[in-house]
């Protein structure tokens, strides 16, 4: 447009008969502006209108296209099949295929437009711009009007020039004409110009949509199996006859009484001590036998435990991931979540009277099995567990005599001393493939009377307590009490004191260094000790549990106890946390297990929770594992239950912004010293 502008103006400047519009002009400008006159707008607007609308339209009132209709439109296909089968290789069948792709697709048109913001649309534009520079510029071909245009110019150039000068008043008409042609070529363009569009009118809504939802089309599952390659397997046939089954028997006999002579011409004595000491050399027989045992053993052992470990995965994950959501709605009540049971079949009649952790192996832990019932005795049984398989020990040991105590050696950790009911003490090697202690008291080397009620493997010295009241040891360590010895524990720090408990309810406070006096003694209980434990991080502290419903807390420097729990029934044991020093357990014959901690509450425990179920059945004995949060605990038919303890009975400091925790032993000692400092008498306090 405005080059048609500038084409007028110059035929007007060039002579006044080039300067009017024609009347064919004048007529086509006519026709459009009736064309675009506000009637016809209108006209074409009715016919649009009524081109859209379909005959079979409803006539709605006003009330009815007001009324909102809601309609949900789904992503749905009505045309998929639904009955569609394919086989599922993790099933082994065949299963109706639930998920299926409704997508339809109307229209599909494949072009070559891309869009000028990509990467490939840049350089394409880049070439075309690279090309056109290289080619030469064609001006376009010019029209006859801008011809003629161009020629009378240059006349009238010509012409100017060669005039000269002319007079002012030539010049000054020009002038005029010049303008008044000038406006009447800018009018007559104007008039030329193609009125402008009017904008295109949005058609309404017919239904009165209010508002639309979509939804994305679910993805439909997959599965993905492998098939493994079988096994390369090899036929072997062979014909056997009677004559050859025959001399295989009598080889086998022949070696087996040679074998017999051999034991024969062995000494008496040489034969006993290899009993004894369970050193007596196998015959080429049994030999044979043993090996490939052995080696097939090692093969079953791995195997059984990943079955195990598929077995009890969601105990497994339980004892690693699971903690009690609900104990932050709770203010300091904690809970015991159950996980795995031990159990074997030679021992679900008998009791469990011992547990001892492994101090190396943390998973590994050691039972004694006996009968606490003196007009029912039996044999006994030593087995140790693992935590990684719960359904078949890892050693089993037999005894002709019932187990009551054992404990593992923290510098050799597969040496584990074990207490009889008969007085006998044993030594049983864990290294070793036989069923045998490596060592085993007798009368002649001075077994007990009575039944050892507790031991300890102090560094390789076995330290005994028997029912007779008397304490054995090495170095002629003999200590003669005024009752029947139940319990003892040496100090954690200071290893030549110790303490005695007798079934009278005293408790001794004794040294190695004095064998024939105390150096104090506690009225302690009215019934018979059963469990004393000195404190793992207070020097001062221990605590004791008895068959008169009560455990108590000591100073081994005041007489009185500190705190005293009444569990209204008789406390079987009773053990301190390995993680704080304010923390223990306890369990008590009518199958409860009790958790306390004194930093909390000083007055109860934080969760009392039923372990046993079984009428008739008593919990025995409870061990905190050093470094899981789980305790063990054991009943009379045999059984050990394991429970980990939920975040409210193992509450550690919150840490602050800015501030380190401090954690460690001098930390958990003055934690409970401070506690000790609030119960303690004025006088006793001045004594410390």
């Amino acid at each position: 447009m405005p080059a048609k502008a500038t084409d007028k103006r110059r035929q007007g400047v060039s002579g006044p008969s080039r300067g009017k519009p024609s009347k064919a002009g004048k007529a086509g400008s006519k026709k459009r502006d009736e064309d675009a006159s506000p009637e016809a707008g209108d006209a074409l607007g009715d016919l649009a209108r009524a081109l859209v609308k379909s005959p079979d339209q409803l006539e709605l009132t006003e009330t009815e296209l007001k009324q909102e209709i809601t309609r949900t439109l789904t992503a749905d296909n009505p045309q998929a099949p639904q009955n569609i089968v394919r086989f599922s290789f993790k099933e082994r069948e065949y299963k109706l295929v639930d998920y299926l792709d409704q997508t339809a697709i109307h229209f599909s048109l494949n072009g070559n437009l891309i869009p000028k913001d990509s990467d490939e649309g840049r350089r394409q534009s880049i070439r075309s711009n690279i090309e056109a520079e290289k080619s030469p510029v064609e001006t376009p071909a010019e029209t006859s009007e801008q011809a003629e245009i161009k020629d009378e110019e240059q006349t009238g150039d010509t012409e100017a020039a060669g005039e000269g000068e002319g007079g002012e008043e030539e010049e000054a008409a020009e002038e005029v004409a010049e303008a008044a042609e000038a406006t009447e070529a800018v009018e007559a363009a104007e008039a030329e110009e193609p009125p402008p569009k009017a904008p295109e009118k949005k058609l309404p809504n017919q239904f009165n949509f209010i508002e639309r939802a979509s939804t994305t089309p679910f993805n439909p599952l997959r599965e993905k199996g492998c098939q493994t390659e079988p096994i390369p397997s090899l036929n072997f046939s062979t014909t056997i006859r009677q004559w050859d089954i025959y001399d295989a028997y009598v080889e086998e006999l022949q070696r087996m009484e040679k074998a017999k002579e051999k034991e024969k011409s062995k000494p008496q004595a040489v034969k006993k001590e290899e009993e004894k000491r369970g050193l007596r050399k196998l015959s080429h027989v049994e030999v044979q036998h043993v090996e490939p045992i052995t080696r097939v053993a090692k093969a079953a052992k791995i195997a059984e435990r990943m079955v195990n470990l598929n077995t009890f995965d969601d105990i497994a994950q339980d004892f690693k991931y699971f903690e009690d959501a609900s104990d932050e709605f709770r203010a300091q009540q904690g809970t015991l979540l159950p996980l795995w049971n031990f159990q074997y079949e030679k021992t679900k009649k008998l009791a469990v009277t011992a547990i001892s952790w492994n101090p190396k192996y943390k998973d590994l832990f050691a039972v004694g099995y006996g009968s606490y019932d003196f007009m029912k005795q039996g044999h006994g049984m030593v087995l140790l567990y693992t935590l990684k398989n719960p359904s078949f020990p890892e050693y089993i040991f037999s005894s002709d005599s019932g187990v009551m105590c054992l404990d593992f050696n923290n510098e050799h950790p597969h040496l584990i001393a074990v207490g009889f009911y008969d007085g006998n003490v044993a030594i049983y090697n864990l290294r070793k493939e036989t069923s045998q202690p490596s060592y085993k008291s007798s009368a002649e080397s001075g077994k007990h009377s009575g039944p050892v009620w507790q031991n300890e493997l102090v560094h390789m010295d076995v330290i005994k307590l028997s029912g007779e009241g008397t304490m054995q040891g090495p170095e002629g360590l003999q200590l003669q009490t005024l009752g029947c010895g139940t319990s003892f524990d040496f100090h954690k720090k200071i290893d030549y004191l110790f303490l005695v408990g007798t079934e009278e309810g005293k408790i001794y406070k004794c040294s190695k260094s004095y064998s024939s006096q105390f150096l104090d003694v506690f009225e302690a209980h009215h019934m018979a000790v059963d469990t004393i434990s000195w404190n793992p991080f207070h020097l001062k502290v221990f605590i004791s549990c008895s068959s008169d419903w009560t455990v108590k807390i000591w100073d081994h420097t005041i007489k009185t106890p500190m705190f005293v729990y009444d569990l209204s029934c008789a406390v079987g044991d009773v053990a301190w946390s390995p993680y704080s020093s304010t923390v223990f357990a306890a369990v008590t014959i009518d199958g409860k297990a009790h958790v306390f901690d004194l930093n909390i509450n000083k007055h109860e425990a934080l969760c009392t929770q039923l372990v046993v179920t079984r009428k008739k059945n008593k919990t025995t004995h409870i061990q905190f594992n050093p470094v899981f949060p789980i305790i063990i605990v054991g009943d009379e038919r045999g059984l050990i239950t394991s429970l980990k303890l939920s975040p409210n009975l193992r509450k550690m400091p919150k840490e602050k912004k800015g501030q380190e925790v401090k954690k460690g032993p001098e930390v958990e000692m003055a934690k409970l010293e401070k506690l000790l400092s609030l119960v303690r008498e004025p006088e006793a306090k001045a004594e410390t």
